[in-house]
């Protein structure tokens, strides 16, 4: 079943479709079916409702536009909601029927947050058992199945054009691998994923650039090393208590790092420090200023986004068939020293996810038993095809970012050389936010790429 519903904001036309799929495209555990048609699930069982989110510029709206399929990062965001006249957006609209879509599990496609995991029952192992059977349908082939789905039966069939941000491009490597036919042309900000990566190995490339990060941080701003480490030493000592009643941790403190691989995250965390004492940064054995606290839950609660803690790990889980076993936490178990709650000056943690966060956080603590489960298992499908890949007929025009503290840059650049019909543009003008950032400068090189070698396929 699908459903429809238009509605006009200033200069766009946004239309939501609805669409049933399946929960699970696959049988077992093995790889979603191949659409070249109409997409008939395999199991037909449960099924979730999934958002595509159109939008065109209403002067546009009944001409023929070749459409853009956008993939939001992540893992576990929604895609964002359009603002007219901002943004790649608006240069997306100029020339193309834009979709935007709610990946399964957040914004309103069937949303995964602790309500569903009390719909699976009372907590226990058997409740765990059946989340984690939930989420392993949450991956990057059971979304490409989705948008596949979307294609064919709100847009006919007709090929598309993908614009992936961040994990968006790591959907990018899995729709090319499972589905090119369904392609026109690809783009990619910062999500050139390791094709062959594990966890282990994307960690072990990225924690030297968190550490690097953060001392360039307290360089630029002399006072917030200190002040961190004040605070530190307040939260080991007292039990300092979040709106939602969590405990700020020095640990959860320490995650307010992940703004500084965005191009203003820097500036951003410096002001919140400078407000983290009711009485001003000095002196430091004052209370700590409720907006503070307010604004630290907002940025470490994942309340709006659970999926992106939980199932964080997996999108690296390539499974036995590529030699790797569970993830295992990786990125716990690779923790330097110096990134430890006990360092001084204390470090800042980047994009990476932690069980410690599954017992500290309201909204994720549900899920805590699941992610045990996920973290230990070693059965995942490989999510790329590594022949089909070499042999990409389909376009693609990809940025990579030198300094990106999320994606390594070495294997973004590995996996271009190993992605057919693939154009990388490497730059350190912006952060992992420079599709956002840059307005629709990034967006107009990375067409400019495609129209220079042909134009997308029809």
């Amino acid at each position: 079943m699908r459903s429809s519903a238009r509605t006009a904001l200033r200069g766009l036309a946004v239309t939501d479709h609805v669409v049933d799929v399946p929960l699970r495209w696959d049988v077992g555990h093995g790889r979603p079916v191949p659409a070249t048609g109409p997409v008939a699930a395999a199991d037909p069982g449960p099924t979730l409702q999934v958002l595509a989110r159109e939008v065109v510029d209403v002067r546009r709206e009944h001409d023929d536009l070749p459409v853009l399929l956008f993939l939001q990062g992540g893992p576990g965001g929604k895609s964002p909601r359009p603002v007219p006249g901002q943004g790649w957006l608006a240069r997306a609209t100029r020339t193309h029927r834009v979709v935007l879509l709610d990946q399964r599990g957040t914004g309103r496609s069937t949303r995964v947050d602790a309500s569903r995991v009390d719909e699976l029952g009372p907590p226990g192992p058997g409740r765990d058992a059946a989340l984690a059977e939930h989420l392993r349908h949450h991956r990057a082939d059971a979304v490409v199945a989705d948008a596949e789905h979307v294609r064919h039966s709100v847009y006919g069939g007709r090929r598309w054009e993908s614009l992936g941000q961040s994990y968006g491009g790591f959907l990018t490597l899995t729709y090319l691998s499972r589905a090119p036919h369904g392609l026109a042309a690809c783009y990619v900000t910062g999500g050139l994923a390791g094709l062959t990566a594990s966890a282990d190995e994307v960690y072990a490339r990225l924690y030297p650039r968190v550490l690097e990060r953060g001392e360039r941080h307290r360089a630029r701003f002399p006072g917030d090393g200190p002040l961190l480490d004040a605070l530190a030493e307040r939260l080991d000592a007292e039990d300092v208590r979040l709106p939602s009643g969590d405990r700020l941790t020095t640990r959860r403190l320490q995650s307010l790092g992940i703004a500084l691989g965005r191009g203003d995250g820097s500036d951003e965390l410096h002001w919140m420090l400078d407000e983290a004492f009711r009485d001003g940064p000095a002196p430091t054995d004052g209370p700590l200023a409720p907006s503070f606290l307010a604004a630290v839950e907002q940025a470490t609660s994942h309340a709006d986004g659970p999926l992106y803690v939980v199932v964080h790990e997996s999108i690296y889980a390539q499974g036995r068939e590529r030699g790797q076993g569970p993830t295992a936490w990786a990125a716990q178990r690779l923790l330097p020293d110096a990134l430890r709650p006990g360092s001084r000056p204390l470090g800042l943690l980047g994009e990476t996810t932690y069980p410690w966060q599954l017992e500290e956080t309201r909204a994720l603590r549900p899920f805590r038993g699941a992610a045990e489960l996920l973290h230990a298992a070693d059965d995942w499908e490989p999510l790329y095809d590594l022949d089909v890949l070499v042999a990409n007929e389909v376009p693609l025009a990809a940025l990579a970012y030198h300094d990106d503290l999320y994606v390594d840059v070495d294997l973004s650049l590995t996996t271009a050389r190993a992605v057919g019909s693939t154009d990388v543009w490497v730059t350190n003008e912006w952060q992992h936010d420079g599709l956002r950032a840059s307005g629709g400068a990034v967006l107009d090189r990375l067409l400019a790429s495609v129209a220079d070698r042909g134009g997308p396929l029809r």
